[in-house]
Protein backbone atom coordinates (compact mmCIF):
# COMPACT_ATOMS: atom_id res chain seq x y z
CA UNK A 1 0.00 0.00 0.00
CA UNK A 2 1.17 3.51 -1.09
CA UNK A 3 2.47 5.70 1.64
CA UNK A 4 -0.23 7.97 0.85
CA UNK A 5 -3.00 5.78 1.47
CA UNK A 6 -1.68 4.44 4.99
CA UNK A 7 -1.23 8.18 5.70
CA UNK A 8 -5.41 8.37 5.34
CA UNK A 9 -5.89 5.39 6.83
CA UNK A 10 -4.06 6.53 9.96
CA UNK A 11 -5.93 10.04 9.43
CA UNK A 12 -9.31 8.13 9.48
CA UNK A 13 -8.30 5.61 12.78
CA UNK A 14 -8.23 8.75 14.50
CA UNK A 15 -11.24 10.46 13.29
CA UNK A 16 -13.05 7.33 13.60
CA UNK A 17 -11.45 6.78 17.38
CA UNK A 18 -13.05 11.06 17.73
CA UNK A 19 -16.38 8.99 16.06
CA UNK A 20 -16.42 6.46 18.91
CA UNK A 21 -15.78 8.66 21.88
CA UNK A 22 -18.15 10.83 20.80
CA UNK A 23 -21.24 7.99 20.01
CA UNK A 24 -19.95 6.53 23.05
CA UNK A 25 -19.91 3.59 20.74
CA UNK A 26 -17.85 0.61 22.23
CA UNK A 27 -17.58 -1.48 18.65
CA UNK A 28 -15.57 1.58 16.98
CA UNK A 29 -13.46 1.98 20.06
CA UNK A 30 -12.69 -1.72 20.24
CA UNK A 31 -11.85 -1.86 16.91
CA UNK A 32 -9.33 1.25 16.40
CA UNK A 33 -7.56 0.85 19.77
CA UNK A 34 -5.13 -1.97 20.04
CA UNK A 35 -5.38 -4.01 22.71
CA UNK A 36 -2.17 -2.86 24.19
CA UNK A 37 -3.50 0.89 24.15
CA UNK A 38 -2.85 3.31 26.93
CA UNK A 39 -4.17 6.71 27.50
CA UNK A 40 -1.82 9.33 29.53
CA UNK A 41 -4.06 11.95 30.71
CA UNK A 42 -2.71 15.81 31.07
CA UNK A 43 -2.80 14.91 34.54
CA UNK A 44 0.07 12.03 34.41
CA UNK A 45 -2.85 9.44 34.88
CA UNK A 46 -2.68 6.23 32.81
CA UNK A 47 -5.61 4.37 31.48
CA UNK A 48 -5.76 1.13 29.82
CA UNK A 49 -7.70 0.33 27.02
CA UNK A 50 -10.99 -1.89 28.67
CA UNK A 51 -10.71 1.64 31.48
CA UNK A 52 -11.02 4.04 28.93
CA UNK A 53 -13.49 2.83 27.08
CA UNK A 54 -15.27 2.08 30.17
CA UNK A 55 -14.43 5.50 31.09
CA UNK A 56 -16.73 6.72 27.78
CA UNK A 57 -19.38 4.69 28.42
CA UNK A 58 -20.30 5.43 31.47
CA UNK A 59 -20.05 9.19 30.69
CA UNK A 60 -16.94 9.96 33.58
CA UNK A 61 -15.28 10.88 29.72
CA UNK A 62 -18.06 12.47 27.87
CA UNK A 63 -16.89 14.39 24.45
CA UNK A 64 -20.00 16.50 22.63
CA UNK A 65 -17.45 17.38 19.19
CA UNK A 66 -14.46 17.85 17.76
CA UNK A 67 -13.13 19.81 14.75
CA UNK A 68 -10.05 18.24 13.56
CA UNK A 69 -7.66 21.10 13.04
CA UNK A 70 -4.15 19.31 12.29
CA UNK A 71 -3.30 15.80 11.43
CA UNK A 72 0.39 15.18 10.84
CA UNK A 73 1.20 11.37 10.35
CA UNK A 74 5.04 10.09 10.30
CA UNK A 75 5.89 6.45 9.27
CA UNK A 76 8.29 4.60 9.63
CA UNK A 77 7.32 0.98 8.61
CA UNK A 78 4.63 -0.78 10.52
CA UNK A 79 4.81 2.27 13.01
CA UNK A 80 3.32 5.59 12.85
CA UNK A 81 2.95 8.90 14.91
CA UNK A 82 0.21 10.88 14.17
CA UNK A 83 -0.20 14.23 16.26
CA UNK A 84 -4.10 14.93 16.25
CA UNK A 85 -4.82 18.63 17.02
CA UNK A 86 -8.29 18.91 17.54
CA UNK A 87 -11.14 21.53 19.16
CA UNK A 88 -12.94 19.08 21.48
CA UNK A 89 -16.22 20.11 23.48
CA UNK A 90 -16.09 17.61 26.63
CA UNK A 91 -17.01 17.50 29.68
CA UNK A 92 -15.01 14.85 31.96
CA UNK A 93 -14.08 13.83 35.59
CA UNK A 94 -17.19 15.32 36.91
CA UNK A 95 -16.24 18.97 35.58
CA UNK A 96 -18.87 21.04 33.17
CA UNK A 97 -18.75 21.23 29.90
CA UNK A 98 -15.79 23.17 28.27
CA UNK A 99 -13.41 23.17 24.72
CA UNK A 100 -10.14 23.36 24.27
CA UNK A 101 -7.24 22.76 22.06
CA UNK A 102 -6.97 18.80 23.00
CA UNK A 103 -3.64 17.55 21.40
CA UNK A 104 -3.14 13.62 21.01
CA UNK A 105 0.10 12.15 20.15
CA UNK A 106 -0.77 8.99 18.92
CA UNK A 107 1.69 5.97 18.51
CA UNK A 108 0.31 3.39 15.90
CA UNK A 109 0.92 0.17 14.88
CA UNK A 110 0.08 -1.67 11.43
CA UNK A 111 -0.85 -5.32 12.68
CA UNK A 112 -1.75 -7.68 9.26
CA UNK A 113 -2.80 -5.06 7.02
CA UNK A 114 -4.69 -3.09 9.98
CA UNK A 115 -3.81 0.31 11.84
CA UNK A 116 -4.53 0.87 15.37
CA UNK A 117 -3.56 3.27 18.20
CA UNK A 118 -0.99 1.74 20.98
CA UNK A 119 -0.79 4.76 23.16
CA UNK A 120 -1.92 8.29 22.90
CA UNK A 121 -0.50 11.07 25.35
CA UNK A 122 -2.64 13.95 25.63
CA UNK A 123 -2.17 17.93 26.01
CA UNK A 124 -3.13 21.17 24.63
CA UNK A 125 -1.92 23.46 22.03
Amino acid sequence: MPANADIEEIRQVYIRMYDGMISKDERILDEVLDDSFVLVHMTGMRQPKQAFIKAVLNGTLNYFSAEHENLPVEISGDTAVLIGQSYVAAAVFGGGRSSWHLQQKCSLKKTDGVWKITRSVASTY
